[in-house]
């Protein structure tokens, strides 16, 4: 285990208290569980403490974890990995929404700007609601789709599908028309197959 993680752990622990969960160390990065309540304030100071000074966001993602083999807990949590150009390490946040069945967290945008599409990815995806963002609106589906597709419990064909109607000329939503299907590999049962010819 590395000396300067495990200052970091320390530092951690040191400034936040209870604020935070035990930070741990797994595969060479610490990761700290973050309350709800708390998930404003404790990154606005990862930022601005000179003790950490996690000036860049480098992603945020949501996650469902209600199908985690074994796990027990809230269901929709924000994951942002953070990074310290100036003390070269990183950090992994996590803070889990406090109601599953309409999953909210503060937005960070006003600490790091990045965050604005970030966000707007896990709300689209997960559902994750991030009070505060100035725009919080569908990045990579359409404006009419149906739910969140990241979520476990989406269904593998959607609910609608969408497609140009030539007649009417312009494109319309109507339910999933896939028929599901059995895909079986072909066996290839000829002697000389492959062998460059058939004699």
């Amino acid at each position: 285990m590395s000396a300067k993680l495990e200052r970091l752990c320390r530092q951690l622990k040191e400034s936040f208290g209870d604020r935070i969960g035990e930070p741990s160390i797994n595969h060479g990065e610490v990761t700290v569980v973050v309350p709800a309540a708390s998930y404003l304030e404790v990154m606005r100071q990862l930022r601005d403490d000179p003790a950490f000074s996690f000036e860049q966001l480098m992603d945020l993602s949501g996650i469902d974890y209600s199908d985690f083999t074994g796990y027990q807990g809230l269901r929709y949590a924000a994951v942002s990995q953070l990074l310290s150009l100036a003390h070269n390490w990183r950090l992994q946040v996590k803070a889990f929404a406090t109601d599953d069945e309409f999953p909210v967290l503060e937005s960070v945008v006003d600490i790091w700007n990045v965050a604005n599409w970030y966000e707007r990815e896990a709300f689209d995806l997960f559902g994750i609601h991030f009070e505060g963002h100035p725009d919080l609106r569908r990045i990579l589906t359409d404006y009419g789709f149906v739910g969140h597709p990241f979520r476990k419990d989406f269904p593998i064909s959607g609910y609608v599908e969408m497609r140009y109607d030539p007649e009417q000329q312009r494109v319309i939503y109507q339910p999933v028309t896939i028929e599901p299907r059995e895909v079986t590999p072909r066996i290839v049962r000829e002697e000389n197959y492959g062998k460059g010819g058939r004699g």
